[in-house]
């Protein structure tokens, strides 16, 4: 059944799941959050890209007002907690600064094949000991998500916008799959280079060829 939701299109995608701070400085936005916090709804982040407001986006709830500024800006935490498709886009919603759409919930999937997970979670781990980063990989659990990690996986805006839309978990999986099988070599590729650049300069022991 489709209803109006107040919109806040962003140069970015946000998923289910995710948390994310915001800091509200537009008089539009100022209005939004306010009116979440009066009245306790929800509002939409549809991704902009190609200066286009896309059609699939992520209803978001508004966690907490961390900071309040004395010009009436704002520092914001705020959750994904379901997918929207928009079908009817309106710059202003009458009365009212901001925009909003006429929207209808999309269903996302969650049952994940936990083996394509565990070759997620491995590759992503290669990747982290290439570019030597200290944080913990995510673990294998029922609550584990492609969502959760697609932003870390060096996907284009318009990549993350594609995995947003796709409906089955299981595909949504062999997508990041696909895009981490891509990734790996370009980073090992990067990884030789930046040792070669630190070697230049060096005293080398090389063996010669053997002539025969």
């Amino acid at each position: 059944m489709s209803r109006i939701l107040p919109l806040f299109p962003l140069k970015l995608v946000v998923y289910p799941g995710e948390e994310l701070n915001l800091h509200i400085f537009e008089p539009r936005y100022k209005q939004l959050v306010n009116e979440c916090e009066g009245k306790g709804i929800t509002f939409g982040i549809p991704a902009f890209i190609n200066d286009a407001v896309q059609p699939i986006g992520t209803e978001i709830e508004l966690v907490a007002i961390v900071q309040r500024y004395l010009n009436g800006e704002m520092d914001v935490r705020t959750k994904g907690i379901g997918l929207f498709k928009i079908l009817t886009f309106f710059k202003t919603l009458e009365n009212r600064l901001y925009a909003a759409g006429e929207i209808e919930p999309v269903p996302f999937d969650r049952a994940a094949d936990f083996t394509k997970n565990e070759q997620i979670l491995f590759l992503l781990g290669e990747l982290y000991k290439i570019l030597q980063i200290k944080k913990p990989l995510p673990q294998n659990t029922p609550g584990f998500l492609t969502f959760g990690i697609a932003h870390i996986v060096g996907f284009s805006l318009e990549q993350e916008y594609e995995l947003l839309t796709i409906p089955l978990e299981r595909d949504r999986q062999t997508y990041l799959l696909e895009q981490l099988e891509r990734l790996l070599p370009m980073a090992r590729e990067m990884e030789e280079l930046r040792n070669k650049v630190q070697m230049n300069g060096h005293f080398k022991n090389i063996l010669p060829p053997k002539f025969q």
